[in-house]
């Protein structure tokens, strides 16, 4: 099963690949991490937020990851499952790879992190964590950290990811954001995009994700009434080939923690 699972994600990889036509000279690509933290008490994100800022941010950065992204849903307030997502950036995959190996080798990081590395098992630090890696776009190769001008505390965050129900589908769907003008139309309508990029390992898959960032709230409704009555989007979704892309979508609205990067 794993050896299929394999085969099935190299075939997509490849797949994804071929239908972007990328001359050889193209700006490499970043990867991401994205680790999900689910969490139940108020003890356990105290201790992961002191992790995260005190050991494990600065490890990132140590490693080459400047710009680590730390945040809440909004949702968690009323949530019995809350979460906590960390987003980083890795310029190359070996530096993805070889990140958590380097941790057992960093002195700071493993005095930083004692009371979350040696939490006991009836007393973790969260009740489960899972792990999302990324590869960004062809027409978006690199994170761009948010130019907002509110207080961080008013900033919302909004990721989403899109789920197609084959690989055929999903491959349209990546070109609707690439050579369609997705893309293109959120930068003109200045949606502060900090990455888009294919899901390589997931739970959820074939899908893709993105990381929208708005001045507060009322900035982000604006924003996407702006996107759905914009002449390009209507455009868009009349063309046949991007037809039935995406079967479901996951809308995340979220806070950066007060440690997070940006």
């Amino acid at each position: 099963m794993i050896a299929f699972r394999y085969i099935r994600l190299v075939l997509l990889v490849l797949l994804v690949g071929a239908a972007s036509n990328v001359h050889s000279a193209a700006p490499p690509k970043e990867f991401y991490q994205i680790t999900v933290y689910h969490f139940a008490t108020a003890s356990q994100e105290a201790t992961l937020d002191t992790y995260l800022e005190k050991a494990l941010l600065p490890a990132l950065h140590r490693n080459g990851s400047k710009s680590v992204g730390v945040f809440k849903p909004i949702a968690n307030d009323t949530a019995k499952d809350k979460i906590i997502y960390i987003i980083a950036a890795f310029s190359k995959w070996e530096q993805l790879k070889s990140f958590p190996a380097s941790l057992q080798n960093d002195k700071a990081y493993q005095a930083a992190g004692k009371d979350y590395l040696d939490a006991k098992y009836d007393n973790a630090p969260y009740q489960r964590m899972e792990s999302i890696v990324l590869e960004a776009f062809r027409m978006a190769t690199v994170m761009n950290l948010p130019k907002l001008k509110s207080p961080k505390a008013e900033h919302v965050y909004e990721l989403r990811s899109y789920e197609s129900p084959t690989e055929k589908y999903y491959i349209s769907k990546v070109k609707m954001f690439n050579e369609g003008g997705e893309v293109a139309l959120f930068k003109r309508l200045n949606f502060n995009a900090v990455f888009y990029a294919d899901v390589l390992v997931g739970s959820r898959m074939p899908n893709l994700m993105y990381l929208t960032c708005f001045e507060n709230m009322d900035d982000r409704t604006q924003h996407w009434k702006d996107f759905v009555d914009s002449p390009e989007w209507k455009k868009l979704i009349a063309m046949d080939e991007y037809k039935n892309n995406v079967n479901k979508a996951d809308i995340i609205l979220m806070k950066a923690a007060s440690y997070s990067d940006y």
